[in-house]
């Protein structure tokens, strides 16, 4: 099980042969994934993180679905990951949840780590795209009675949307492309 300096050493060891690095921290919905992400930022020189909240559909988010499709995960790649790693200019327009669509073009700051945290990561349509990959060991019950409260202190009754899709959705996800297997490293906050 690896801790918060594991990964920093991980990010580390590929900085001399990789110039742009990508880091997927991915987990089930509530494990804690803002929380690492957030301590990786602060911790890790000349990093960035990309919230995969913008990269979410919410109608698609809201449904049923077995590979959670309402993550826009061919927008993290062609929007984000792609020119990040050309050193380009990673240009995208985050979805704002308060106005119920696509927000203003948002620039990614400079960076030569860039830390992507979002549901879904570890599938398919990513493949390639990271460098490390970082699963938020948390179990799905647990992650979800953490997210449950997390929304309640900021004022969401989702609980319906938690028990009827998106612990649903976190589980078939886990059945059918094993992210906890796919990951490099194992992540348990202490």
């Amino acid at each position: 099980m690896a801790d918060l300096e594991d990964i920093i050493e991980a990010i580390d060891h590929l900085r001399p042969t990789v110039p742009r690095i990508v880091v997927a921290i991915t987990g089930f919905g509530g494990a804690g994934k803002s929380t690492l992400s957030r301590a990786l930022v602060e911790a890790v020189p000349g990093s960035v993180r990309l919230h995969g909240d913008d990269f979410l559909d919410p109608m698609r988010s809201h449904l049923r679905s077995r590979d959670w499709d309402g993550v826009e995960r061919s927008r993290i790649r062609s929007e984000v990951v792609e020119p990040f790693r050309r050193g380009e200019p990673a240009i995208y327009r985050p979805y704002d949840w308060n106005v119920g669509a696509l927000g203003p073009l948002t620039t990614l700051p400079e960076a030569t780590v860039l830390i992507v945290d979002a549901i879904a990561l570890l599938h398919p349509e990513l493949e390639g795209c990271f460098d490390l990959t970082v699963w938020v060991d948390v179990d799905l019950e647990t992650a979800a009675k953490q997210g449950i409260q997390r929304d309640r202190q900021a004022g969401s009754d989702h609980d319906a949307l938690w028990d009827e899709v998106w612990v649903p959705n976190d589980r078939e996800f886990a059945k059918t492309y094993d992210p906890i297997g796919q990951a490099d490293l194992l992540y348990r906050a202490n």
